[in-house]
């Protein structure tokens, strides 16, 4: 594959970024569409997305220098390269940040939690698509060793997927990232048609939670979590369940969550209007009777 997308003069565009850049603006573009379907500010929505996306940016950066602070002291023009670095705990740090401050706008900005979060799930099921084709482009992220016979295997042979990711060169690997990528572009789908179809607000933003949690859960079955060059993705129960299997256990918990609060909200409000507050309840009266009086 290609880390490195091309060149300008001494500057290299990395791969990764480009199309996880061109995703981010995918994910915008397709966001103010929504939000207009759900019938929220679009342009409280796109200030939230941009404050969430620096908020991201900014954590898995500081991260990253307060990982290696020893390092760049002692070289400060290493800084530069931290942007090709990726790992799933820079991946988990940007999403609680882009999550806490998105959550903070919204409540700020008066904004509807469970209308906005629908309108934010299709289009950031279609950014992780995009993510993952630029972790297969880079190798980042990469799988296991795949058998010979295995037809769409994919063989990395360039030396920076090897110093950026630690990607093995030369062996056929499973291509776990177009796996992922499938299936966000279907998730990104599914959630885009039953966006207007919607009775509850909430449905879509757990629908889209518990479909992350799967997707995340299954394809890590085919990624190389152990490591070879650089530091694994970790692992309990001796290996039988990785850290981002674990956050897609939690994503599926929320998603159900968000589902179940949104039944039973719709229950109560059922209840409400079949006896209004406020209203006396009327006791019938009986008819009154009349006296015959007959004449003397």
């Amino acid at each position: 594959m290609h880390p490195a997308l091309f060149h300008i003069g001494s500057i290299l565009i990395p791969s990764y970024g480009a199309i996880t850049a061109f995703g981010v603006l995918v994910a915008l573009v397709l966001a103010q569409r929504t939000a207009r379907i759900v019938g929220v500010d679009a342009g409280k929505v796109w200030n939230l997305c941009i404050l969430s996306l620096f908020a991201a940016l900014a954590a898995t950066r500081l991260l990253l220098v307060a990982a290696n602070w020893s390092v760049l002291r002692s070289h400060p023009a290493w800084v530069l390269g931290l942007g090709v670095v990726h790992h799933p705990l820079l991946a988990g740090a940007g999403a609680l940040a882009g999550a806490g401050c998105a959550a903070w706008y919204a409540r700020h900005s008066k904004l509807s939690f469970r209308a906005t979060a629908d309108a934010l799930a299709p289009p950031l099921a279609a950014g992780l698509a995009f993510e993952q084709l630029g972790a297969l482009a880079a190798g980042s992220g990469y799988g296991i060793d795949a058998a010979p016979s295995l037809g769409w295997a994919v063989t990395y042979t360039n030396p920076l997927a090897a110093i950026w990711s630690g990607t093995p060169l030369g062996v056929p690997l499973h291509p776990v990232q177009a796996y992922a990528a499938l299936a966000f572009f279907a998730l990104a789908v599914l959630l885009w048609v039953w966006l207007p179809l919607e009775r509850r607000r909430g449905d879509v933003a757990g629908l889209g939670l518990m479909g992350a949690g799967v997707a995340i859960y299954l394809t890590e079955i085919w990624r190389d979590w152990t490591g070879r060059e650089l530091p694994g993705r970790g692992s309990i129960f001796s290996g039988a369940i990785d850290g981002p299997q674990i956050a897609a256990v939690f994503l599926v918990l929320a998603g159900a969550l968000t589902l179940r609060e949104t039944k039973n909200e719709l229950r109560e409000s059922k209840n409400v209007l079949r006896e209004p507050k406020g209203v006396p309840h009327t006791e019938e009266q009986p008819a009154p009777t009349t006296e015959n009086r007959g004449a003397a």
